[in-house]
């Protein structure tokens, strides 16, 4: 068992906690539905929101999972741009062919 420093576990556990409640294959189907032109993760979390599958437009609604489906191939990762919300360059994704 790794040592952790004291509020370490704490923070282990609940973000295991909200790793396994989130329901992954419904958030894959609802990406999909979304991704139909090129998108960043926190262009596809803002339309969760207006759609209302989430409680909000944080990228982070979308983000590890775009990961994980990048690692599936069931999108690609097609460049980078500057994100009109952060000014920061981010990730351009896109469904796999």
């Amino acid at each position: 068992m790794i040592e952790r420093m004291n509020g370490e576990q704490i923070t282990f556990n609940t973000r295991r906690e909200a790793f396994e409640a989130v329901d992954k294959q419904k958030r894959y189907k609802q990406i999909l539905g979304i991704l139909n032109h090129p998108m960043t993760a926190k262009e596809i979390a803002v339309e969760m929101y207006k759609r209302g599958y989430t409680d909000n437009d944080d990228r982070n609604n979308a983000a590890p999972r775009l990961t994980e489906m990048a690692q599936q191939g069931t999108v690609d990762t097609i460049g980078k741009t500057r994100c009109s919300y952060t000014g920061k360059t981010v990730t351009v994704y896109q469904r796999r062919a």
